[in-house]
């Protein structure tokens, strides 16, 4: 029986799963998305989320945490400078895995491991839900005949047209 056995070992030794874990997690903070396995990504997500928790509270002791796990110091300033500030409200849930189909050699499950709040495209379709309205029934429109023509002159009309331009060839004479 499989009781209390929640990690998967990933067919790596500790040491092994812990680098790749961590390169990983590097590469997610500094590129913000990667595509892996499923079961890769599945592994990453419970390895990363607790960081992304710590790096929300800017202080000494979350950062030397943070930097024992990834041991990269240009991914624990991207993190605590770059992605802190926009997952600061968020209560959880700082990844998302979309899967892609399977790779060609092996048939392996792939997938994207994305940061939820910078992928620019779903943001902006989720910007394009919120300004659509709903239609009104039974209610009278404003038609537009309401509304007061404008005026036009007809003297202006006649001012504003542009003779046009002379043009020149290649030679240099001005054709009209």
């Amino acid at each position: 029986m499989r009781h209390n056995k929640k990690i998967n070992h990933l067919g790596r030794t500790s040491a092994h799963r812990k680098a790749m874990l961590a390169n990983m997690a590097c590469s997610l903070i500094l590129h913000k998305r990667i595509s892996t396995t499923v079961a890769k990504a599945k592994a990453l997500k419970i390895y990363v989320e607790p960081l992304l928790t710590k790096s929300k509270e800017d202080i000494t002791h979350n950062r030397r945490v943070v930097f024992s796990n990834l041991k990269s110091k240009t991914a624990v300033s991207e993190l605590f400078r770059e992605i802190s500030p926009k997952i600061a409200d968020r209560p959880g849930g700082y990844c998302r895995i979309l899967k892609t189909g399977n790779r060609i050699g092996d048939n392996a499950e792939m997938c994207i491991i994305e940061l939820v709040d910078f992928n620019e495209a779903m943001l902006a379709a989720k910007d394009d839900k919120k300004t659509t309205s709903r239609r009104r029934r039974g209610g009278v429109a404003k038609k537009k005949a309401d509304a007061p023509a404008a005026k036009v002159d007809s003297a202006k009309v006649v001012e504003e047209v542009v003779e046009p331009k002379a043009e020149e060839s290649a030679e240099g004479e001005i054709k009209e």
